[in-house]
C-alpha cells in the first residue's frame, strides 16, 4: 500500500560544483540566450517556476524561420544528466552507428537535429537541484514527478507549443514518465517510455535481496552535480536494506496511467530494465498501448533510424493528427532470439502470451540433467562459495524445437551447513547440438550474455502472496527468515523474462552458484555486480522425492507439434 505522506528521513548530500563535472561536456554557463545554427532555434536556461516557487532551468529546440514560430508539438527529455551533456556518439560498443544522432542530442534523449526539421519542439531539462537549477534534488518520488507535472503544464500553454505534449527517452527518461503519468497532467498526450524500471527495490536496488554494488554507485556518483544539496541514493539505500516506507516513497500507481502508451522493453537488459518495463505494460491502464521487445542493444535500438521513424509515427499520431497507421500496429511484437544478434518479430495481441504451456524440468543431481519427469530417487550436490570459480549446473536436451517465451521459475531446495544465509544467483543458458556456449546481447554494451538472470537471498525467501503467481514469485523482502544450518528448505527464483527459441538437440543450462555468473563489462562502463554476499562455506542443492526442486519454463506451442520440450 503506497503512504505517500509518510514522512522520512532521506539522506541528503552537498553537491559539487557543476562547472567541474568530470566526463561532461564544459558547462556553457547559466545566462538565458537564443542561438541559430543548423537550422535550430536553441533558447536556452528559460527559468520555470514549480508550484513551490523553486525555478528550474530548461532548453527548448525548435524549427529556426516560420517553421518554428507556429504551435508545435513538444518532446520533453526530463534527465539529471545535464541539458548540456550533449554528444554526437556514445560508446563504440553501444553500436550507435556514425550519423545516428547529432551533436545536439543529450544523453538517452531524442535528437532535435531529426525532430525540429520534421515539425517538433525538444525540451532538455535541469530538474530541481542539478546542475545550476534551484532546489534539492530528489531521486525519483512525489518532489520530482509533480516536478514534472509542473513543466509539462507550463510548456503546454506555451504560444510555441500546441498543446499536445509528449514524453521518450531511454532509462532515468522513462522511469520518470512512469512517475508523472499517473498525476494525469492535461497537456500529456501520449509517452513512449524506452526500457526502464519501475520497481526500485526489486529491479534497481537490490536484485532478491541482495544489493547491487556496481551500477548503482557509479551511476549515482554522476547525479551529485549541483549548487546544493542532492540525494543521496547510495546511503539511503544501505540504510534500507528492506522493502520499507523509503521504497514505497518511490513507488508510482502504474494502474492509474491512462495516457497513450507506445512501450519498448528488451530481454537483453537482464538485471536492469528487463522486468520494470514489461511490469509497467502489463499494470497500466491505457487503452492506447503498444508494446515491443527486443532482444539487442537498447541505445542501438532506440536510436536506429527505422526505429526512430516508429517513434515518429506515434507521436505524429497522438501530438498532430491520427491516422490509421498507428492503429494497425500489432498490440504486441515480440522478438524471439536464437543467438545475439539473430532472431525475429512476431505480432501477438498480449503479454504474457495466453497460449503459454508452463512445463517443469525436474533436477537430478544424480547427473545433474533437467528431466520432464518427476524424479524418484533423492540426491544432493554441493560446490563451496569459497571458491569463486565453483558452481553447479543442470542441462536440458531439447528433443524438438522447442520456444520458451515469458516467465520462468527455479524451485529449488538448498542448505548451508555452516551459516544461516546463502545468496543464490541462477543464469539460463543456451548450448547448441555441439555443446558450444551460445552468447546473447545484454546489459546494453555485452554480447556474451544469458537467455536470462535470476537472483535470491535465502533469508528472503517469503514471497507476496498476493502479487504471486504460479510462474513468477514476487517476494515481500519486509522481513528475514534466516536458515537453521544444516536444514533443507524450499525457494523460489523469479527468473526474469526472456525469449528463445531452442532447436533440436540444443541445450538450455541452469547455472546456480554463490555470486555473480557474469562478471566482465566492455570498457569502463557501469556493469551489473552484487560483491557483498553472506555466503560461507558449501551450497547443498537437494532433488528428487520430496525435494521437488524444478524449472518451469513458458513453452509457446510451435504448430503441428506437441506442448511439451
Amino acid at each position: 500500500m503506497i503512504n505517500a505522506e509518510q514522512p522520512l528521513q532521506i539522506i541528503m548530500r552537498d553537491g559539487l560544483p557543476p562547472a567541474q563535472a568530470i566526463g561532461k561536456p564544459p558547462h556553457p554557463g547559466t545566462a538565458h540566450e537564443v542561438r541559430r545554427e543548423n537550422g535550430l532555434r536553441i533558447e536556452r536556461n528559460i527559468p520555470v517556476a514549480m508550484r513551490d516557487g523553486i525555478r528550474i532551468l530548461v532548453d527548448v529546440y525548435r524549427p529556426d524561420g516560420y517553421a518554428g514560430e507556429k504551435p508545435l508539438p513538444l518532446l520533453i527529455g526530463w534527465s539529471p544528466y545535464g541539458k548540456h551533456n550533449q554528444k554526437a556518439n556514445l560508446w563504440p560498443a553501444a553500436d550507435v552507428r556514425d550519423g545516428w544522432i547529432s551533436k545536439y542530442t543529450a544523453f538517452e534523449a531524442p535528437d532535435p537535429a531529426y525532430w525540429c526539421p520534421r515539425g517538433f519542439a525538444i525540451l532538455y531539462t535541469d530538474p530541481r537541484g542539478t546542475w545550476f537549477s534551484e532546489g534539492e534534488m530528489s531521486h525519483g518520488g512525489r518532489i520530482e514527478s509533480r516536478d514534472c507535472y509542473d513543466l509539462i503544464e507550463w510548456a503546454g500553454t506555451q504560444d510555441w507549443c500546441n498543446g499536445k505534449v509528449g514524453m521518450s527517452g531511454v532509462s532515468y527518461l522513462t522511469a520518470i514518465q512512469w512517475q508523472v503519468a499517473p498525476l494525469k497532467p492535461p497537456h500529456l498526450a501520449a509517452i513512449n517510455p524506452w526500457e526502464g524500471f519501475s520497481d526500485w527495490y526489486r529491479e534497481f536496488g537490490y536484485h532478491g535481496g541482495i544489493r547491487e554494488t556496481r551500477f548503482i554507485p557509479r551511476s549515482c556518483g554522476g547525479l551529485n552535480w549541483s549548487t546544493t544539496r542532492t540525494e543521496d541514493t547510495l546511503a539511503n539505500m544501505l540504510a534500507h536494506p528492506l522493502y520499507d516506507a523509503y521504497w514505497q516513497s518511490k513507488e508510482q500507481d502504474l494502474e492509474a496511467i491512462e495516457t497513450p502508451a507506445f512501450i519498448v522493453a528488451s530481454w537483453s537488459d537482464q538485471g536492469l530494465h528487463t522486468r520494470g518495463t514489461l511490469e509497467a505494460y502489463k499494470r497500466i491502464h491505457s487503452r492506447e498501448k503498444w508494446l515491443e521487445v527486443h532482444g539487442q542493444k537498447k541505445w542501438h535500438y532506440y536510436y536506429r533510424p527505422e526505429n526512430v521513424e516508429k517513434q515518429r509515427a506515434f507521436f505524429e499520431h497522438f501530438l498532430i493528427r491520427k491516422d490509421l497507421t498507428v492503429p494497425a500496429w500489432p498490440r504486441v511484437n515480440l522478438e524471439i532470439r536464437e543467438r545475439c544478434g539473430v532472431g525475429s518479430f512476431r505480432a501477438e495481441r498480449e503479454w504474457p502470451l495466453a497460449r503459454t504451456v508452463y512445463s517443469r524440468l525436474y533436477l537430478d543431481a544424480r547427473d545433474r540433467r533437467l528431466q520432464t519427469a518427476p524424479v524418484a530417487a533423492e540426491a544432493s550436490l554441493q560446490y563451496d562459495t569459497d571458491c569463486p570459480e565453483a558452481q553447479a549446473e543442470f542441462t536440458h536436451v531439447f528433443t524438438k524445437d522447442t520456444e520458451l517465451t515469458g516467465h520462468m521459475k527455479l524451485r529449488l531446495w538448498v542448505e548451508t551447513p555452516v551459516t544461516t544465509d546463502m545468496d543464490l544467483f541462477v543464469a539460463i543458458q543456451k548450448y547448441d547440438a555441439d555443446g558450444q556456449y551460445v552468447p546473447f546481447t545484454w546489459y546494453a554494451m555485452c554480447e556474451d550474455g544469458p537467455v536470462a538472470l535470476g537472483w535470491l537471498r535465502a533469508s528472503h525467501r517469503a514471497l507476496d502472496a498476493a502479487r504471486s503467481t504460479d510462474w513468477q514469485p514476487v517476494h515481500a523482502h519486509t522481513r528475514e527468515d534466516p536458515l537453521q544450518p544444516g536444514v533443507p528448505v524450499a525457494v523460489n527464483i523469479e527468473i526474469w523474462p526472456s525469449a528463445t527459441l531452442f532447436r533440436k538437440g540444443e541445450q538450455l543450462r541452469v547455472v546456480i552458484k554463490g555470486g555473480d555468473i557474469y562478471t566482465e563489462a566492455p570498457e569502463t562502463q557501469p556493469f551489473l555486480r552484487h560483491e557483498e554476499t553472506r555466503n560461507r562455506g558449501p551450497h547443498i542443492i537437494r532433488t528428487g522425492g520430496c525435494y521437488d526442486s524444478y524449472l518451469l519454463v513458458p513453452v509457446i506451442p510451435l504448430r503441428g507439434e506437441e506442448d511439451r520440450p
